[in-house]
């Protein structure tokens, strides 16, 4: 019996598997990509896409009222545009032949799965991060700007509430249809972290989803209703936080060397770049550069400080104890058509690419590497009616 199979079928089996694999990973996280408006550019039409819309006639009693005999002055059509320009995104790993054979686990499918995690979460952000650029805001409890913003000020029913007005007010659409495309109530939808809806369930208002699924068709990881407005759960929610805060692990007299008490978190780690500027204690300083090895920061100029001295960034909620800030959470309330997500003809799904043992021809001339990659080939989010989505900014119980 012949036993032997050919490189191109197995290629062809595993490539089906890993697909599967990495799609199914990367679906746990698209969130906010599921309610765009989805366009695609035609191959070889370029890498940006023009919205359009007519901007509407002003309505005005006394310039419409009509006189007996006379024609009025003809109205001119007017439109607003909005262009988005799609972008790669990409990673890949490399895999030696001797770890593929001795290895415990499946490590190209596990490499292929944790690929699929990763790129699922930037397409998750890069389309969270478009929709929370608009500038139709809210602030709960009454609070403008966001540094007013402390643990206590919690999204509410009436700020939900309020959010409804403004989209109502401002015309905006509601979604009647569910992911499958069966029809159902109209609403709009409010996507939220964890934490927010913790605080909204405490609301006796509340309707759990549970009271209402078997009447009609629900989205993928809604949870509830209210006041007309669908909520679906997301990990990935925006929040705003303190970009960097430690002390100093030492004192230091007319330095420029700070030492950290603390390692710095990767969200931490990226903010210590030249120009970025730090206060420590009260003192205001410009980063030079950062040791990660040594964890110390050379700054373009000398400090005095003590240990634990604060060393701190002026963003994120309302100020605490020792210059610490508060979290402030975003809530997104929006109808159809609000914003867009676009790919270049339908290539923003998720691709793996594998490269086989040998298959870098003399670069590889002893077959000992192989490659798991994946791919967006192509994407963007951009908001197309500002006025139709809403941010509501606030705080979230500990």
């Amino acid at each position: 019996m012949n036993t032997t199979i050919n490189t191109t079928d197995t290629a062809f089996f595993n490539k089906q598997f890993y697909d599967k694999k990495l799609l199914e990973t990367a679906k746990t996280r698209l969130v906010h990509a599921s309610f765009g408006q989805k366009r695609s550019i035609p191959r070889h039409g370029g890498k940006r896409v023009e919205f359009r819309k007519y901007d509407l006639f002003t309505p005005d009693v006394e310039n419409l009222t009509l006189e007996e005999g006379i024609t009025p002055t003809g109205q001119t059509l007017s439109q607003s545009k909005v262009e988005a320009e799609v972008t790669q995104y990409g990673a890949y790993v490399e895999i030696s032949d001797l770890l593929d054979m001795t290895a415990y686990d499946e490590v190209i499918a596990d490499s292929a799965e944790l690929l699929g995690e990763q790129l699922g979460t930037v397409i998750e952000w890069v389309t969270r991060d478009a929709m929370c650029a608009t500038t139709n805001v809210q602030f709960v409890n009454g609070k403008t700007e966001r540094e007013e913003i402390g643990a206590d000020d919690k999204l509410t029913v009436a700020e939900i509430r309020k959010a409804v007005r403004t989209l109502k007010k401002n015309k905006a659409r509601m979604f009647n249809t569910a992911q499958d495309g069966s029809m159902r109530r109209p609403h709009f939808v409010c996507i939220c972290s964890p934490d927010a809806t913790y605080d909204l369930q405490n609301d006796p208002l509340w309707q759990d989803v549970s009271k209402y699924s078997n009447a009609e068709q629900i989205y993928s990881g809604e949870i509830g209703r209210l006041f007309g407005v669908v909520f679906v759960e997301a990990t990935e929610a925006k929040v705003y936080r303190q970009s960097f805060y430690n002390t100093a692990r030492t004192v230091g007299t007319n330095t420029r060397s700070v030492p950290l008490s603390r390692v710095p978190n990767e969200t931490e780690a990226a903010y210590l770049k030249p120009g970025n500027v730090l206060l420590v204690g009260d003192t205001e300083c410009e980063i030079e550069s950062y040791n990660p090895a040594s964890h110390i920061i050379t700054m373009t100029s000398q400090v005095s400080f003590q240990t634990n001295t604060p060393i701190y960034t002026e963003d994120g909620g309302a100020e605490g104890s020792a210059h610490r800030r508060a979290d402030v959470h975003a809530t997104l309330v929006f109808g159809a058509d609000a914003y867009g997500v676009i790919d270049v003809d339908g290539s923003g799904a998720v691709e793996t690419i594998i490269k086989p043992c040998g298959s870098e021809g003399s670069a590889d001339p002893l077959n000992q590497r192989s490659t798991v990659g994946a791919k967006v080939a192509a994407y963007a989010a951009k908001v197309l009616n500002p006025l139709w989505i809403v941010r509501i900014e606030h705080g979230v119980s500990a």
